[in-house]
């Protein structure tokens, strides 16, 4: 904001005061209509936002009895739209150009008399008003802030990682302190923070013509200083707050996966927006199904005389029917097999597939006929080798 600007805005007006209010007239005012367009009370509100920072700008400089006296000697210099000379000058009024006046101009405007003040570039009203206008340019700005991000976990049976879930989920947060509306103030009326002006940021110089921007440590990033600082919150505006969520874990996630709830998180200040909640999501595991991406797993035993001669076996699936596979003959044992559509849901609706792996099953009791039965299939096989092979292929290596 220029010091052009600053002159000509009526505080006294803004805030509904006339001239000759006390300071407790003048923090009476300002307390009401702080607490009727505060941001916090008027969400989405872009009239009440500005009418805020309008109030808060007005009382940052007639609520400092400093700051009063000299607003009000500017304003009586301008009040007849020129400007009157000292004592020591020719007397009268000068047709004054406001923008020679605070442009800096060497020269450039009229000059008063001794005792007055010279419109050039050594001195003059600028350095006067320097203490009450020095605003590094940005005006009386409080500017809404982000909530926090929140980081929650949350525990899944494998059924409920496959087909999704909605899960009540309990967090704590930092909310808007309730005993004092968000304002940190015991009184509902903050001021605005002098050193960031309201943005809650300040630049610094590292040289080279660059600027950092570091929050302000004065109000700790807020914009806003606490008046009379609530006990509940020590003038923060902030307070822990616990809440219960349904969160909707979508379908297909697995153990370890890391998901983005956005505007989920802790409500922002000031109109701004609320953070994002990420959820871990930790799988308990399952007695017969596993999990490779997209597809389910699951290990099927066979019997010797299924895997050897073939057949059909029935397979369970996770939370349907079961599936009829056809094993060839001759179907070694750790052979996966696929049964399409039977997996995890994937993002596009679409299922994985189940693997299944044959497991032959050796039996460790046999009747007498079995035991004949395997004597015979043992001296009809006799000839045959199956590691020969195998021997043959460690000697060559």
């Amino acid at each position: 904001m220029s010091t052009k600007d600053f002159v000509e805005k009526d505080y006294y007006k803004v805030l509904g005061v006339p001239k000759d209010a006390t300071d407790a007239e003048v923090k009476k005012a300002y307390r009401k209509l702080a607490r009727e367009y505060h941001p916090d009370a008027n969400k989405g509100d872009a009239k009440a936002e500005e009418r805020f920072k309008e109030i808060s700008e007005a009382n940052d400089v007639l609520g400092d009895p400093k700051k009063r006296k000299e607003y009000d000697e500017a304003r009586a210099l301008f009040g007849s739209g020129g400007f009157r000379a000292g004592p020591g000058g020719a007397g009268g009024n000068f047709n004054f150009d406001l923008g020679d006046l605070f442009g800096g101009a060497p020269g450039g405007g009229q000059t008063a008399g001794a005792g007055g003040f010279g419109g050039g570039g050594g001195g003059g009203l600028g350095d006067v008003f320097g203490g009450l206008f020095n605003r590094g340019g940005a005006g009386t700005r409080v500017q809404p802030r982000r909530g926090q991000d929140i980081e929650s976990e949350v525990t899944l049976s494998f059924t409920e990682a496959v087909d999704g879930a909605t899960v009540p989920l309990r967090m704590s947060s930092q909310a808007p302190c309730k005993a004092c509306s968000g304002t940190g103030d015991k009184n509902g009326t903050p001021r605005v923070c002098p050193t960031c002006v309201g943005t809650g940021q300040v630049s610094r110089g590292s040289g080279g013509g660059f600027s950092l921007t570091d929050p302000c440590v004065d109000c700790k990033g807020r914009g806003l200083i606490a008046q009379d600082p609530c006990d509940v919150c020590k003038g923060s505006g902030r307070a822990k707050s616990a809440r219960t969520m349904q969160v909707r874990i979508p379908a297909g996630v697995s153990d370890g996966q890391r998901i983005r709830l956005r505007g989920k998180g802790s409500p922002g200040e000031r109109g701004g927006p609320a953070g994002d909640l990420y959820v871990v999501v930790h799988v308990d595991a399952h007695p017969v199904f596993g999990r490779k991406g997209d597809n389910l797993t699951v290990t099927v035993p066979v019997t010797f005389p299924e895997a050897a001669l073939g057949g059909e076996v029935k397979v369970p699936t996770l939370g349907g029917p079961p599936v009829t596979l056809k094993l060839p003959a001759g179907t070694p044992n750790g052979r996966t097999m696929r049964a399409r559509g039977k997996g995890a849901v994937r993002k596009d609706g679409t299922r994985g597939d189940l693997l299944v792996t044959v497991e032959v099953s050796v039996p460790t009791d046999l009747g007498a006929d079995a035991q004949d039965a395997l004597e015979a299939y043992r001296k009809a096989t006799a000839g045959e080798d199956p590691r020969a092979e195998l021997f043959q292929a460690a000697k060559g290596a």
